[in-house]
C-alpha cells in the first residue's frame, strides 16, 4: 500500500519543531509519528494511490472476488470497515445490496464518500469513526469486512486485537469476517528501499523504505513533488507486517473460527510502477462462532447539564437600554421550556456571576457538560467572554463554543482580518483608526462601516455605523467614543450590501466535525431606508 498526507511528521527523537520537508534521512523510523494515520488520508492520497483506489475495473474484479468468497447475498448487512472513500461499499450498493455500511476514520474520505452516494442515488450508510470503538451495537451484522491493506496502522498490535475484538462483538452469531492485508512475509524480503514515479502530469512521488527495529513493520517516506512548486508533501507512515501464521494466531486468539486463507493475490495496476504494499496480499476469512448476546434492559441515566448565561442583575452596555429587557427574559424562560422538553438531561443554570467561580468549582466532578450561552461574558462584560470557557477549562468541565484563544483572537476584529489574509480569504478593504487620527485627511472610498475594533455582539453597531461622507463617519466616530466611552481603535471597512450568510459546525476540525444548513439572514421586514446590518 502506497498512503499520503498533507503533513511530515516531527521526529520523535530530540522533540524539536520541524519543518514540513526533510533533506537526508538516516534513520526513517525515528521520523516516524505514532498517530501518522490521523493526518494522511486525504486528496493527495487519491493521487499517490490512484493507480488502484480510484481504477473502477480493480474495484469491480475485488468486489466479484469478495462477493464470491463470502458468498454474499443482497440482504445481508454488511459493514465495510476502514471503507476510505467507500469504493467497495458504493460498488454494492450499485449492485443491489440493501444494508452497506461504510466506517472510517478519515472525515475528507467520508465526506468523499457521502457526496458520491448522494450524487449516484445510493443507500449507503457512511460514518466517521474509530475501528477500535465501533459505534454500532452488538450482533449487528452478517458480514464485516477490511479491505484494501488496511489494517495494521498502529504502532501497537494491541490497537490491532482490539479492533478484532470489536469486530466480532458486532458480527452476528456466525458472521464472517474478511481481512485483505498485505503478505507481510513476501514484502520483508522483496520490499523496493528507493523507487518514484509519476503519479499525473504535474506530480511525481519519491519513496524510501525501511523494516522497523524490531523487523515487524515497514517503514516509508513518500516525498510528492509538484513540477512548479517542488516538494508539497514529505510524510513518513508504517504497517505491521503480518504473515499466514501471525493472522491465524491473532484471530485465534481474538476467539475467531473457521479460519480460511486463499491463494496469493496480486493487484494488477495500470500504471504498475510501485505498488509498495499492495504488491502481494493475503485474503482470509473467519467466523464469529457465538451465542446471541442476551438483550439487557439498562436503566437511562440522565445526563447533568450545566447552562451558563449572562447576569440579568448586572448592567450590560451591549443591549439597547444597557439592562435585559422584557424581550431578553422571555428568549430565557422560552430556552428553558424548551430545554425542559429533554427527557434525558437535568439543567442546571447558572446567571449569578458574583458566585459563578464558586458554583462552578462545586459542580466540577458532577456535570457531563456545560452549555456555554454567556456571549455577554463574565460580568456582563464582553471583553471577558474568554473567561467563561477558561474557568470551564480549570475545572475539566467539556463545554459548548469557542476555546479561550480563539474568543481572545476574534475579540480584535483587525487581527482576524490579518489572519484571513493570510489563508488567502477574502476580506473587506479596511482602515484601522487611532484615538489621533484625523478622519477628514484620510482617502475614504464610501459606503462605510465604522464599529469598535475590540468588541463583538454588535457593541455599538447601529444605522448611524453605516456612512456615506465624511461629516457621517465623523459623526458615528464621535457618537462610540463619547457616548459609550470607547476609547480604542476603530475600524473603518467598506459596507458590502450583499447576502449575509451564516454556516454552523458541530464539532472540532480537523478531528470529527459536521456542518449545519447555510443560513441567509432575512431583511424582508427591515422599514425601506435602514442598512441591511
Amino acid at each position: 500500500m502506497k498512503i499520503n498526507g498533507n503533513q511530515a511528521a516531527k521526529p520523535r527523537k530530540n522533540g524539536h519543531s520541524q519543518t514540513p520537508k526533510f533533506g537526508p534521512v538516516d534513520n526513517l523510523e525515528s521520523y516516524l509519528q505514532p498517530d501518522w494515520w490521523r493526518r494522511i488520508f486525504n486528496s493527495m492520497y487519491l493521487k499517490t494511490d490512484a493507480d488502484v483506489v480510484e481504477d473502477k475495473q480493480i474495484t469491480n474484479r475485488e468486489v466479484d472476488l469478495f462477493t464470491e468468497f463470502l458468498g454474499l447475498d443482497k440482504n445481508m448487512v454488511i459493514l465495510d470497515l476502514a471503507c476510505g472513500q467507500g469504493r467497495h461499499s458504493l460498488e454494492l450498493a450499485r449492485r443491489g445490496f440493501r444494508n452497506v455500511n461504510g466506517l472510517d476514520r478519515s472525515h475528507y474520505l467520508i465526506r468523499k464518500a457521502k457526496n458520491i452516494s448522494a450524487a449516484e442515488g445510493l443507500s449507503v450508510n457512511f460514518k466517521e469513526g474509530d475501528a477500535r470503538k465501533l459505534p454500532y451495537p452488538v450482533d449487528t451484522f452478517d458480514i464485516v469486512m477490511i479491505l484494501g491493506n488496511s489494517f495494521g496502522y498502529f504502532e501497537s498490535t494491541e490497537d490491532d486485537l482490539k479492533i478484532l475484538k470489536e469486530v466480532f462483538r458486532v458480527l452476528k452469531p456466525n458472521g464472517k469476517f474478511l481481512i485483505d492485508v498485505a503478505d507481510g512475509n513476501y514484502l520483508r524480503e522483496n520490499y523496493s528501499p528507493r523507487s518514484w514515479e509519476w503519479i499525473d502530469n504535474k506530480h511525481f512521488v519519491c519513496r524510501e523504505r525501511s523494516l522497523s527495529s524490531d523487523n515487524q513493520r515497514l517503514i516509508s517516506r513518500e516525498v510528492i513533488s509538484n513540477i512548479h512548486k517542488g516538494v508539497i508533501v514529505d510524510q513518513f507512515y508504517a504497517e505491521r507486517l503480518y504473515s499466514r501464521e501471525s493472522l491465524n494466531e491473532i484471530l485465534t486468539q481474538t476467539g475467531y473460527k473457521n479460519i480460511s486463507f486463499m491463494g496469493d493475490y496480486a493487484t494488477d495496476s495500470k500504471r504498475n510502477q510501485d505498488l509498495g504494499m499492495m504488491e502481494r496480499r493475503i485474503i482470509v476469512t473467519a467466523s464469529a462462532v457465538k451465542d446471541w448476546t442476551p438483550v439487557k434492559t439498562k436503566k437511562v441515566e440522565l445526563k447533568n447539564v450545566v447552562v451558563i448565561m449572562g447576569d440579568p442583575s448586572r448592567p450590560d452596555i451591549v443591549k439597547p437600554s444597557n439592562v435585559f429587557d422584557n424581550d431578553d427574559m422571555e428568549t430565557i424562560m422560552n430556552l428553558k421550556i424548551a430545554l425542559g422538553e429533554l427527557k434525558d438531561y437535568r439543567f442546571t443554570y447558572l446567571t449569578n456571576h458574583n458566585t459563578l467561580l464558586n458554583d462552578l468549582q462545586k459542580l466540577k466532578g458532577r456535570v457531563d457538560f456545560a452549555l456555554n450561552l454567556c456571549d455577554e461574558g463574565f460580568d456582563n462584560d464582553p471583553r471577558k467572554e474568554l473567561h467563561v470557557p477558561a474557568m470551564l477549562e480549570v475545572f475539566k468541565i467539556p463545554y459548548t463554543g469557542s476555546n479561550p484563544q480563539c474568543l481572545a483572537y476574534c475579540y480584535d476584529k483587525s487581527l482576524i482580518r490579518g489572519i484571513a489574509k493570510e489563508m488567502g480569504i477574502p476580506v473587506a478593504k479596511g482602515i484601522y483608526i487611532k484615538p489621533e487620527d484625523n478622519v477628514f485627511e484620510m482617502n475614504i472610498e464610501f459606503p462605510v462601516i465604522v464599529k469598535p475594533n475590540f468588541g463583538d455582539s454588535s457593541f455599538a453597531i447601529t444605522k448611524e455605523s453605516v456612512a456615506y461622507n465624511l461629516e457621517e463617519v465623523n459623526d458615528a466616530i464621535i457618537r462610540i467614543r463619547e457616548n459609550l466611552g470607547y476609547d480604542k481603535p476603530l475600524l473603518l471597512e467598506e459596507f458590502l450590501t450583499g447576502k449575509d450568510l451564516t454556516v454552523g459546525i458541530i464539532g472540532n476540525p480537523p478531528e470529527s466535525y459536521t456542518f449545519l444548513p447555510i443560513v441567509e439572514e432575512d431583511y424582508s421586514a427591515l422599514p425601506e431606508g435602514l442598512p441591511k446590518i
